[in-house]
């Protein structure tokens, strides 16, 4: 289920091209080790999620001091419901907003600060997954290993046997009459790699091609210990090592890793979590901010739980990254937390309080001059009004008495003596006598 979810993501239109982006960088990161002779999977996993996470730090510090402001300005927030509380009028609500708007401009942060980081995060960080997941379809000489293991096996007519004989194929590969090679690459990178070296030591013992793409796949996602491979997951590693025909192919080395991963995962996620900014509680009355805290406390407790789960059930490719990024966040938030910690927040809260003043006296410059815009617009429609006003009056004395009247009606509408509005409603008025003459 897991593994289906991946999949749909990484073919969304934004994540799509931002994988296709970070696969570039993971093909050009796997060559140069290619180059110096170490084409390793697992080192090339744990240096792409540094160099991504490193080019995120940016929006990463953003975020924390969004989160450091929040919480300083959080006690004049909760005043400020605290005291229109119960208080459900139009006029009383219309206040509210004013004043914790007011309180915003004060610090010179948007209520949806933190909400645009973090959508700009997600589809980086879906994309992530999708390239960690897919690495055959992003590193051309993995592919290309993978291609000569899937081309023999279509050719042979062998794809109804791989389905039925290696468990989970059957999820990638619905029509075996009409399945092309980049499906069968996809299946080969997903279903658990043991079960791939038993279907291929049993239909193609002495073919060279498929020998050869079966070893370069194997150096490649070869983890610390010959014969641990990152295709496999932790749990198909355990329960081949418990299992009574397993006949020494899984050692305990094997078997180490395969429990460390998951477990890895769970320690470096809650480290992750410890070392993020605490959320400021309310007072303890059931406010929102009690229930955000709350919730963030229960989110807090289960992503360890749910990490290990994941990594123990996927592909050790993807515990490996889920380890390195929760690694690399940490060591990302001992730096940021000093830097903050360093930093003076009544001079910053100045700082985004005289940027939000600049922007307001600009837009308050623009709506001036669309004013005096609109002012010189209706000059000329006052003054083709006047003309015909005056010929009016000099024809009919009892026509300029009414006019004279309209006027006053006019201003008694409530509209500022010189407004657009007393100013339309004299056009308005003149439309309506010359109607009726």
């Amino acid at each position: 289920m897991t593994s289906i979810v991946l999949t749909s993501c990484g073919n969304l239109p934004i994540i799509k091209q931002v994988a296709w982006l970070l696969g570039q960088v993971m093909n050009a990161l796997f060559n140069v080790l290619d180059l110096i002779g170490i084409p390793n999977i697992g080192l090339a996993i744990f240096l792409f999620t540094i160099i991504v996470y490193l080019l995120m730090m940016p929006l990463t510090i953003k975020q924390q001091k969004f989160s450091k402001l929040s919480a300083k300005m959080n006690p004049e927030l909760q005043a400020i419901r605290n005291k229109y509380k119960n208080r459900t009028d139009t006029d009383s609500q219309m206040q509210m907003n004013a004043e914790t708007q007011a309180v915003y401009a004060k610090y010179g942060v948007s209520p949806t600060g933190s909400c645009l980081q973090l959508f700009i995060q997600m589809p980086i960080l879906f994309a992530l997954y999708e390239v960690i997941y897919s690495i055959p379809s992003f590193v051309t000489k993995i592919g290309n290993a993978f291609s000569s293991v899937a081309g023999e096996i279509i050719s042979s007519g062998k794809v109804s046997a791989f389905v039925e004989s290696v468990k989970g194929a059957s999820t990638y590969i619905t029509n075996v009459d009409n399945v092309t090679e980049s499906t069968l690459i996809n299946a080969l990178n997903r279903v658990n790699y043991s079960d791939v070296e038993v279907f291929i030591n049993n239909n193609f013992a002495g073919n060279a091609a498929v020998a050869e793409g079966m070893s370069q796949i194997e150096r490649y996602n070869s983890f610390l210990v010959k014969g641990f491979s990152l295709a496999n997951s932790p749990s198909s590693v355990v329960t081949s090592f418990f299992n009574s025909g397993n006949a020494g192919k899984i050692t305990v080395a094997m078997l180490i890793i395969a429990i460390a991963i998951p477990v890895l995962s769970a320690v470096t996620q809650w480290v992750n979590v410890m070392l993020m900014p605490k959320q400021e509680t309310g007072n303890g009355n059931g406010d929102m901010t009690d229930t955000m805290a709350s919730s963030m406390k229960t989110m807090n407790m289960i992503m360890p739980i749910m990490s290990a789960f994941f990594c123990y059930t996927l592909p050790a490719g993807l515990g490996l990254y889920w380890i390195s990024g929760s690694l690399v966040r940490s060591v990302q938030q001992v730096v940021i937390n000093k830097h903050i910690d360093k930093m003076d927040l009544d001079e910053v809260i100045a700082k985004n309080a005289d940027k939000s003043a600049k922007k307001m006296e600009k837009l308050e410059k623009n709506q001036a001059k669309l004013q005096q815009y609109a002012n010189m617009n209706t000059k000329n429609m006052g003054g083709t009004v006047s003309t015909k006003s005056y010929t009016a009056k000099t024809t009919d004395t009892k026509n300029a008495n009414t006019d004279n009247k309209e006027v006053k009606k006019t201003s008694s509408t409530g509209a500022k003596p010189g407004s657009l509005m007393a100013k339309a409603n004299l056009v308005k008025d003149y439309n309506e006598r010359n109607n009726k003459n």
